[in-house]
């Protein structure tokens, strides 16, 4: 990983090469050493990125080792300098301070012009570590490794589905049906299963088999189709590529024909593999394919055909294991209890669920399992042949380097826990892992989704319009992966990790590199001799103290984090120039000091807790000087207006990286502010005691329709009339409008999805006069006096999820709403008995109408008097689903 250092690196010089940043005055003597130190370490990026990607094997090699080990120091060497120049006290020391990052700055790029040289003599000699036969090897000796005495056990339901898939007559080309899931989930067992049932022996002319893998080669995967469709002679083994692509189509011609592609890693590998079959209209062809990649599966097959695998549920587990272990003898009565435990940990991964299972054969001694039970995971970790390992390595192996980066971050939280990806993404930013001049946020985004599609990250929580992850996490044994390539490679070390306290949030493990990251466990922050230290993760303090060691704090690179409560505004922090990302947690309204300026670094500042006092948090005017500040989130706030003339004479002093803001006062919205934060995508504003008196002046807050680029918009006891066309998502909470009101929201061309929270509306009757939220997919209305409402099938022609939650009083759900035909989900919570009726009679209309002709209504149960605890009608995919459980 030695990209992970050098990526950061650049991202270190690029802050100090930004345009209008605070410390262009400061390094302009050095502007082109830093310029031209930026070029070299870009060239030297693509070299590393490239060596990274052709090593297959994932042991470092001896030069990167060495790039790592000097991209570190120098980047510590360049923070050191600077920060002494920064932190100077009087001019004389600021003079020497320059002489150092002189000398300093000539010496690293020595350094780096060595290591260029050393890049460039491995890349004439093509030099490159591959250990392409082991892992080709590996994979073709994995196959069998699930299957259990040539039977499968469980998956009977997937085993059913793939059978009705592969047998079914469809139209037009042969149809793809791919099989993803993550390593050791499966997928070959699944196949074999099918590609060697008695339906599919007398269904097919000819079935044919090949294994990818990773490091394929084309040619010995057309070798081994043939082998399947036509006798061959060692001469086929001298033909090329083309020629047996040939031979392979004209065999597989007017013939009903199962090809299996098992293993396939890329898009670019069924490109090249499907010109090698018939196209011609047969509907009784099929390709079955197997991935651990999202993307791939989406490519190349039929999205409604496509088999995810899913973990084994509790039942499944035990079947497996028992099976693997005792296969047909009698399992001892002593060992059920123990044993089931045992599966249980293995948490559904049926190569976890073999192997444990294989290693515990040889064991007959009750107390060898209880051993084993205690520690599932370090049993695994030893086992000899290190099946588990290698088969997630081959994922791992995979990805690209920035992908690796960021994958491995997981490793520094807490094992099992649900991560919510807001925390993710800014950690991700605050390490340098993203580029600075990219959508830091998109790109993230775009990071996360792929180890999705590469079945290495698991989806916890989407949003309520499914369109957005907000939690996610990582199977045990690739959390244990990641922890092993942090140690082995030495990118984050884990450090003093005691976890005391019982707040989820503080239960953060520590991460480093060089000694990047500290974890304060006790009264003291101590000294950190190793660099630069990348996060302090405090649950314990209250303020820092005088005898808290601030050279560490001046050091800090990254992250700052206090969970527990703070009685003020720790100053110490203010002497961090390299910090991008500060929460604290505050028990009274904290003054912002103006030396905030100074954390010119600074992306994300989080000040969380429940404030005792009616008044906000007023933050100085110098906090515009933050212009790398991309969240801001505080319980209330107050925004001073730009500092007189920065807008108007484009002295750029203005959160123009700024993208989410909360909880911003209502008085705040002044023109001038406005103008500040144009680029803003999320804004929540809530309104104050103090300014009571707008509360029905909705003056001020008319000025967000200048924000051109605001997409979600969250109102607390105010409102507007006017809004941005941009708006996506809306959410009004205390507000007590009319429900006459939202005739003005039902304008806006793209709002997607609106939030009707506790308070939102006054009335009882809700009768829409215009036609209008055309793009509305998402309605929450929850906590409502609602007890009337009509509507037409135009007022909301595409929306998908109706949401109604302590709606005490609605007994029904217009009836139109049976005639949109993009519905497919309605949730009711806590509603009458009268109101899940409704939802059922608009269920059935749909049936009628033939809109959602999967849809079906599962037992509907009542008790009490008249009102639902849960009800569910789903009609996304195949089918709808409607459950209630009632209660008074």
């Amino acid at each position: 990983m030695a990209h992970a250092s050098v990526a950061s690196l650049m991202r270190t010089i690029e802050s100090l090469l930004t345009f209008n940043s605070p410390m262009q005055s400061l390094t302009c003597d050095h502007r082109e050493d830093f310029s031209d130190l930026h070029e070299k370490i870009s060239s030297l990026e693509v070299v590393v990125k490239n060596l990274e990607k052709n090593n297959v094997s994932g042991e470092m090699t001896d030069f990167e080792v060495e790039v790592k080990e000097v991209a570190n120091i120098v980047e510590h060497t360049i923070q050191l300098r600077v920060t002494e120049v920064v932190l100077a006290s009087d001019e004389n020391l600021r003079e020497k301070a320059h002489e150092r990052l002189s000398d300093s700055l000539q010496q690293v790029a020595e350094d780096i012009d060595c290591i260029w040289k050393e890049s460039t003599k491995i890349q004439d000699k093509g030099k490159q570590v591959s250990k392409e036969s082991l892992v080709h090897d590996f994979s073709s000796s994995t196959d069998d490794i699930l299957n259990v005495n040539n039977n499968m056990v469980g998956r009977d339901d997937q085993m059913k589905r793939l059978l009705e898939d592969l047998t079914t007559c469809y139209s037009g080309e042969p149809k793809v049906i791919p099989i993803v899931g993550m390593g050791g989930i499966g997928k070959t067992t699944l196949a074999k299963e099918v590609y060697n049932h008695g339906s599919i022996l007398c269904r097919f002319d000819v079935r044919a088999w090949a294994t990818v893998s990773q490091q394929h080669n084309i040619k010995e995967i057309l070798l081994s189709l043939l082998q399947s469709t036509i006798k061959m002679d060692d001469t086929a083994k001298m033909k090329g590529e083309a020629e047996l692509a040939d031979m392979l189509q004209k065999s597989l011609k007017r013939k009903r024909y199962l090809i299996v592609l098992d293993d396939i890693w890329s898009c670019e590998v069924w490109d090249g593999m499907r010109r090698c079959f018939p196209t011609e209209d047969n509907a009784g062809n099929r390709i079955l394919l197997t991935t651990r990649n999202d993307e791939v599966a989406c490519y190349a097959g039929v999205k409604n055909l496509s088999l995810r695998m899913s973990f084994m549920d509790q039942d499944e587990s035990w079947s497996l294991f028992k099976t693997a272990a005792f296969s047909n003898e009698a399992l001892p009565y002593e060992f059920e209890t123990v044993g089931k435990q045992i599966a249980d940990e293995c948490h559904g991964l049926p190569l976890t669920i073999v192997v444990v299972a294989g290693l515990l054969k040889s064991k007959r001694a009750i107390d060898d399992w209880r051993s084993v039970a205690k520690d599932v995971k370090s049993f695994v970790t030893n086992d000899p042949d290190e099946r588990c390992s290698h088969v997630l390595g081959l994922s791992y192996n995979h990805l690209t380097s920035d992908l690796k980066t960021c994958l491995l971050h997981f490793g520094i939280f807490p094992e099992d826990s649900e991560i919510p990806v807001k925390n993710l993404m800014r950690s991700w930013m605050a390490e340098g892992f993203l580029k600075l001049e990219n959508d830091l946020e998109g790109e993230a985004e775009k990071c996360l989704q792929e180890l999705v599609d590469r079945c290495l990250v698991l989806v916890c929580k989407k949003s309520l319009d499914g369109t957005k992850i907000r939690s996610c996490k990582v199977h045990d044994l690739i959390y244990d992966l990641c922890v092993r390539e942090i140690q082995r490679e030495n990118i984050f070390i884990m450090n003093n990790i005691v976890l005391d306290y019982s707040d989820s949030e503080c239960r953060f493990a520590s991460m480093q590199k060089i000694q990047p990251f500290k974890r304060v466990t006790d009264g003291k922050i101590v000294y950190c001799p190793y660099g630069v230290c990348r996060a302090i993760l405090t649950p314990v303090h209250r303020q820092l103290r005088d005898y808290d060691n601030n050279d560490l704090l001046r050091r800090t690179h990254s992250i700052i984090s206090f969970h527990r409560e703070i009685d003020n505004f720790p100053i110490q922090i203010l002497s961090l120039i390299w910090l991008r990302y500060l929460s604290l947690c505050c028990r009274e309204n904290l003054d912002i000091p103006p030396e905030i300026c100074r954390l010119w670094n600074l992306q994300t500042l989080i000040v969380k807790g429940n404030l005792r006092s009616s008044v906000g948090i007023k933050c100085p005017v110098q906090i515009w000087g933050l212009m790398q500040l991309r969240h801001l989130k505080l319980p209330r706030f107050y925004l001073p207006d730009c500092p007189s003339g920065s807008v108007d004479k484009r002295r750029h002093l203005d959160f123009s990286n700024l993208q989410t803001i909360s909880y911003l006062s209502s008085g705040c919205c002044t023109n001038e502010v406005i103008l500040g934060i144009q680029n803003v995508k999320k804004l929540g504003i809530r309104q104050d005691v103090t300014d009571y008196g707008c509360y029905r002046d909705s003056g001020p807050l008319n000025n967000l329709i200048h924000l051109h680029q605001l997409e979600t918009l969250s109102f607390t006891c105010c409102y507007s009339e006017t809004f941005p066309a941009t708006l996506k998502k809306m959410k009004l909470e205390r507000t007590y409008i009319s429900w006459l009101y939202l005739d003005i929201i039902a304008k806006l061309p793209n709002l997607e999805v609106l939030k009707l929270m506790g308070g939102a509306c006054r009335g009882k009757e809700w009768y829409p006069n215009v036609r209008g939220f055309t793009q509305l997919k998402l309605l929450l209305i929850e906590y409502s006096f609602l007890k009337y409402w009509k509507a037409t099938n135009d007022n909301f022609p595409a929306l998908e999820r109706l949401v109604l939650k302590e709606c005490s009083y609605l007994e029904e759900i217009p009836i139109e709403f049976a005639e949109i035909p993009t519905l497919q989900l309605i949730e009711l919570t806590r509603c009458l008995s009268e109101l899940g009726k409704s939802a059922a009679r608009i269920q059935q209309e749909q049936e009628d109408l033939g809109n959602n002709p999967w849809m079906f209504v599962s037992p509907v149960h009542f008790s009490g008097k008249n009102c639902t605890r849960n009800i569910r009608v789903d009609g996304i995919g195949r089918d709808i689903q409607f459950t209630s459980a009632i209660s008074n």
